[in-house]
């Protein structure tokens, strides 16, 4: 038997929260205190999770407090097809490494919100790597191309002509088998994610088991106030992040998603953000204090309040003070001369060579203090040279 708080039911059916099916299945349950067994499916297409993962995270914590059965799925077969939600176009197929190496921080990343000892961990290789051709053969012929086909992105991909790989219409039947193996009672995801848990609940019907309720949760917008969180629009803040550079994000979000990121990454109550929200219509508090708020809640959540403190103070030197981080990384060199692109790569101040140059171009990288406006650029290498990259990112070269 579960827990029963019926306050904390409702605030866990409702905020932040889509769509429910069967939202009066689920109520009951819940009330009725039947420990369910709940399942969070994530391919480790990217090695980092983000604030948009929290939001799930958080409510698979508040559902783990209450006694029921949290299912951490690693869809690490899976990511290897890639799934087609949201997509434009056919994703790159990922290589055995790829995976292997992008899941290598998830439980310990997800460890910061759930209580990873009662969380039952899988990964769906487990049973896909044992399924031969007769199995695909079998489940597909269960489902109609048809209605696989009813997908939003698959509809629009479609009518433009652009190419939608065999591999890509079997996902949801996959994802769905993972509900099925894994005796799912409800699954939650992001709302993007809708026809694939509805598909978990159809492949469960067909092999004779009771279907799944599903909670579909809101989607994050990233630091751009545009698009969705995610590592491709490089908007994201990483749950992997030092607070210093979690804390310069966050206070970097546009005031307009404010709001948002304080109901969907907060406990702080609903009625207390409508009060703070007054005050700032009101000319009474200004927006730059609520983030300052919202970066201290949501770093004191993953790691704790002195970080908070520390983070802030850090943040007030180096923006209001305009001086350099009292600490930041250091990175020995032992080349004489590299060019600027390779330079930045070799003391992990930039993921990739694109996002170097992309950010040379909007002139935001800075070497002792001098902005490199060539991308082609060699620089010269010097004991204590500091590399900036944007506003946040700061690293001191030592030479070897």
């Amino acid at each position: 038997m579960s827990n029963v708080d019926s306050q904390k039911i409702e605030e866990i059916l409702s905020r932040g929260v889509e769509r429910i099916i069967d939202k009066d299945r689920l109520t009951e349950r819940l009330l009725k205190g039947d420990k369910l067994r709940i399942k969070f499916g994530i391919d480790p297409t990217s090695s980092n999770l983000h604030l948009g993962h929290l939001i799930i995270l958080k409510k698979l914590s508040q559902l783990q407090k209450l006694g029921h059965q949290i299912i951490f799925l690693i869809g690490d077969f899976t990511a290897k097809i890639g799934d087609p939600s949201g997509r434009s176009e056919t994703r790159k197929i990922l290589t055995d490494a790829e995976v292997k190496q992008n899941m290598k921080d998830y439980i310990e990343q997800a460890d910061k919100i759930l209580d990873i000892k009662k969380t039952e961990i899988r990964y769906n290789s487990e049973w896909y790597d044992k399924k031969d051709a007769a199995f695909f053969m079998e489940i597909s012929m269960r489902f109609t191309v048809a209605r696989l086909l009813e997908r939003e992105d698959f509809k629009k991909r479609f009518a433009e002509n652009s190419d939608i790989t065999l591999l890509e219409i079997i996902y949801p039947l996959l994802q769905g088998y993972d509900s099925l193996v894994l005796k799912s009672d409800l699954e939650i995801g992001g709302s993007d994610q809708e026809f694939n848990l509805f598909f978990g609940r159809k492949v469960q019907k067909k092999y004779g088991q009771i279907e799944q309720d599903i909670m579909t949760i809101s989607l994050l917008e990233g630091t751009d106030g545009i698009h969705k969180m995610s590592k491709s629009y490089g908007n994201a803040i990483n749950l992997t992040d030092e607070p210093n550079d979690m804390y310069g994000k966050i206070m970097s979000i546009p005031d307009k998603i404010l709001w948002r990121y304080f109901t969907l990454l907060t406990d702080v109550p609903l009625s207390e953000i409508d009060d703070l929200k007054q005050q700032v219509q009101e000319n009474d508090l200004n927006p730059r204090d609520i983030k300052i708020r919202l970066a201290k809640e949501i770093i004191t959540g993953l790691y704790n309040q002195q970080e908070a403190k520390k983070s802030g103070e850090e943040f007030n030197r180096v923006f209001s003070q305009k001086e350099k981080p009292t600490d930041m990384p250091e990175v020995k060199i032992k080349d004489k001369k590299l060019p600027v692109l390779d330079l930045l790569m070799q003391v992990k101040i930039v993921s990739s060579k694109s996002e170097a140059q992309r950010l040379i171009e909007q002139k935001g990288i800075k070497v002792n203090d001098k902005i490199i406006e060539d991308w082609r650029e060699i620089i010269e290498i010097e004991n204590n040279m500091i590399i900036q990259a944007g506003k946040r990112r700061f690293v001191r070269v030592i030479v070897d």
